[in-house]
């Protein structure tokens, strides 16, 4: 289901060319609050976040600092609708590496890669609709999710696993099924990052990427999953953070009216809820300040602006608002384009309200506690092993696990690896975790008769490790390597196994093939 296009409605009424409209006027402030989706503090909505949803505020994000168990935040999305019934709440929950609902034990299904290795539609629709369900028992309405970049380059170091894949056709059969099955449970899917982040080298958290390929390379790559999540009936989709120069040589996509105005809503024809990344992230804050990205995203198309992942105050929110009013009053903001965007957040808004019933049987069908196995089933279906040994192990094994650094979309403190699941169905395993300043002498030094396994993450981006791990290797052939990321080159190791992805669930389909666990 897709909002109505209220391109088409008559025009506002706005102020007349070069006239002031005073600081204090409340319908400015309120249109300006409609299209804030800030993050906050706590497992409770603090006194600012109530004020501000009672005085109109659009939407809020949700993040793992405000979940502790789902009662919890059931209670916390009933205290938001208390104070704004018409409140969008929204969460960044594309399972596997990405999770915000399960990062204290890592995420119950695999992610974007491990579906796409498996590549069957109907089992990524219901992986989806598994998802839909715990957020609709939670009272989410919106999530951020799927992402549909093609990941095209294997050292991107954002995208990777969140990635169905590299090939445009692949990642677009699942993208559709992905917001089928989340959007069957009343829950708003939210395709992500529009025109497509997977060709760069370069993380927008830190730095602003650029993307160097002409306009039928991107017709060719990086659309078709967007087109086909239009078509699948996506209900808002993400803009990136990134350049374009073959569509536009000066503005970020986010901000750009060629990128989102020309190409999304003329020539692709979404209808929806235009959202931005984290307005916070350095590839547009640095450049433009934080208001003045919220400013230049909103006048160039953008209808809801996200902020909170690391912004996440009532000065934040202050400083947006105040930027976007006094944006219109000096007139380098169009109201028109204002209201624009406000309406649409209300239309996103209003079908919210008329899904509250199907979110309702969907939530009603979630069990936490006795779930369908989906998560475990695609996690198993997606191992791909090559090489000699013969699995399972024939002894106890040695798991050294390696640690490296993720990007800030992957919460830091969520479980991974193959080391606790495996030394639950074999007790005699060892399990230690090493990091750059390792040495092949002090990964094997723990053996002590047991096989080695090691167990990694995109392994072709750092170096020091992929030497490492040929090292170990070389030292002893039966190694058994563990890849959790994406696979990239030739497979190392005596037995190579890819999980395509590094969720819990990942990690205990890996374990269970060591073990012979036989499920």
């Amino acid at each position: 289901m897709t909002t109505t296009d209220h391109r088409t409605s008559p025009a506002p009424a706005v102020s007349a060319p070069g006239t002031r409209r005073p600081l204090h006027d409340r319908g400015l402030f309120r249109l300006a609050d409609a299209v804030l989706q800030p993050g906050f503090v706590g497992t409770t909505p603090p006194e600012w976040l109530r004020r501000r949803l009672n005085d109109g505020l659009g939407g809020v994000v949700l993040f793992s600092r405000n979940i502790v168990e789902p009662v919890q935040l059931a209670a916390l999305t009933a205290a938001l609708v208390a104070e704004n019934p018409d409140v969008v709440i929204a969460v960044d929950e594309e399972s596997g590496d990405v999770t915000r609902l399960d990062v204290a034990t890592g995420s119950r299904r695999p992610g974007n890669h491990a579906l796409g290795a498996v590549d069957d539609p109907a089992l990524t629709e219901s992986v989806a609709a598994d998802i839909g369900a715990q957020l609709a028992a939670a009272g989410i309405t919106m999530n951020y999710a799927p992402t549909a970049d093609v990941n095209n380059n294997p050292n991107n170091p954002v995208i990777g696993v969140r990635s169905f894949g590299a090939d445009p056709a692949l990642v677009a059969r699942h993208t559709a099924a992905w917001v089928r099955g989340l959007q069957s449970t009343g829950v708003a899917a939210c395709a992500k990052h529009f025109p497509g982040h997977g060709d760069t080298g370069v993380d927008s958290h830190h730095g602003l990427p650029v993307i160097e390929v002409d306009a039928a390379r991107l017709g060719l790559v990086e659309l078709p999953p967007f087109r086909a999540a239009i078509e699948a009936g996506v209900r808002s989709i993400m803009t990136a953070h990134l350049l374009v120069p073959a569509l536009d040589q000066h503005r970020p996509a986010t901000m750009s009216p060629a990128v989102l105005v020309e190409l999304l809503r003329e020539q692709l024809g979404f209808t929806g809820l235009i959202v931005t990344d984290g307005i916070e992230m350095a590839s547009v804050s640095e450049r433009y300040g934080l208001g003045g990205a919220a400013v230049l995203a909103i006048a160039g198309g953008a209808d809801a602006i996200c902020v909170g992942g690391e912004r996440s105050d009532e000065a934040t929110v202050e400083l947006l608002r105040n930027a976007i009013v006094d944006a219109v009053v000096s007139g380098d903001l169009p109201e028109a384009r204002l209201v624009e965007a406000a309406e649409r957040v209300a239309a996103f808004a209003a079908d919210s309200a008329a899904l509250r019933a199907a979110r309702a049987a969907a939530a009603q069908q979630w069990d936490a506690a006795n779930r369908p196995a989906v998560g475990l089933d695609a996690a198993r279906r997606a191992l791909r092993v090559t090489g000699a040994q013969r699995l399972p192990l024939p002894g106890p094994a040695h798991v050294v696990e390696f640690a490296t650094a993720t990007n800030l979309a992957i919460e830091a403190s969520t479980p991974w690896g193959v080391g606790e699941p495996l030394r639950a169905l074999r007790p005699d395993t060892t399990v230690v975790r090493l990091g750059e300043d390792s040495t092949v002498a002090q990964v094997l030094s723990g053996l002590n008769g047991g096989t080695p396994v090691l167990v990694c993450r995109d392994p072709h981006r750092f170096p020091w490790l992929t030497d490492l791990l040929h090292g170990v290797v070389a030292a002893r052939p039966d190694t058994v390597v563990v890849e959790m990321g994406v696979p990239a080159g030739e497979p190392v190791g005596g037995t190579h196994v890819a999980t395509y992805g590094a969720a819990a669930v990942c990690g205990q389909a890996a374990a269970e093939l060591l073990a012979g666990d036989g499920r």
